[in-house]
């Protein structure tokens, strides 16, 4: 199982949290950007997300909770990411965007909030690279883990077999709730429990072991 870490909650500046992340074994920096009209809430202006991860060298894991995606694509694939995903209800144009992606060598995800169903997902599931599957609700960090997930995730684990997508799980991940999705996910999302922490790579070492 891969870990990737959002620094959206963090008590430290986010140029220093991302510094601490790039010290860890974690497999990727999880990016959230909340454009305040998918999602209530707005996180970031691209000059400041340019700015701060233009440099990394970790791998980065982009998730839009935005609309105008032709454009926020666009800014994502300047960051030379290892993957962007984006919510399946935010658009019509998901083949076109799909290829998009694609076309950059990136590889493709579709995000689904949590109250949505996972048959929506069925006609794209031969032309993307994961599912990133929300257990909270999509655009606020340190929500609680939404129980109902677990059942989501089981079905899809089943679907899995048929295709070669890999599962992300982005929410309320910490050292109790891995124990309900590590056997249904590839990729675990966490944030307040890596980054509100003063040990990074233990937190990290913490759910890679509860994951076996």
């Amino acid at each position: 199982m891969e870990v990737a870490v959002s620094y959206l909650k963090t008590s430290i500046s986010k140029e220093e949290t991302i510094k601490k992340i790039e010290d860890t074994s974690a497999e990727y920096i999880h990016v959230d950007l909340a454009d305040g009209l998918f999602v209530p809430n707005k996180n970031f202006h691209w000059n400041d997300i340019h700015a701060l991860l233009q440099n990394c060298q970790k791998k980065l894991d982009i998730h839009l909770m935005t609309l105008d995606l032709e454009r926020h694509i666009n800014e994502s694939l300047k960051l030379n990411p290892e993957k962007i995903a984006f919510h399946i209800e935010a658009t019509k144009e998901i083949d076109s965007l799909i290829q998009k992606i694609k076309k950059e060598n990136v590889k493709v995800g579709l995000a689904i909030n949590n109250q949505t169903n996972i048959e929506v997902l069925l006609p794209y599931l031969n032309k993307i690279d994961y599912v990133l599957v929300m257990s909270i609700i999509s655009g606020y960090g340190g929500q609680k883990f939404i129980m109902s997930t677990i059942e989501k995730l089981k079905q899809l684990k089943k679907i899995q077999k048929n295709f070669s997508f890999q599962i992300e799980i982005d929410g309320g991940i910490n050292s109790e709730t891995i124990k309900y999705v590590k056997d249904n996910v590839d990729v675990v999302v966490s944030g307040s429990f890596i980054c509100l922490s003063e040990d990074y790579e233990k937190q990290i070492q913490i759910l890679k072991e509860k994951s076996k």
